[in-house]
């Protein structure tokens, strides 16, 4: 549960803005999507590779 301290006076829009935040930061959306499907451990570590491989192609395309 998410709990979000209100101040005196504090509109309720800024209250919304702190809840969205936390909750983002909390990361339960990025978990439940997660759990929405399983994916074997294998295609997860390739999917890790095959970011490291374009993040490092990107990297050195910028540089030369």
């Amino acid at each position: 549960m998410i709990l979000v301290a209100v101040k005196d006076g504090e509109s309720l829009d800024k209250a919304i803005r702190k809840y969205k935040k936390k909750y983002e930061r909390m990361g339960i959306l990025k978990e439940i999507r997660s759990r929405a499907s399983f994916t074997k451990p294998s295609i997860r570590r390739r999917e890790v590779i095959k970011k490291a491989v374009r993040r490092q192609i990107m990297f050195a395309s910028e540089n030369y």
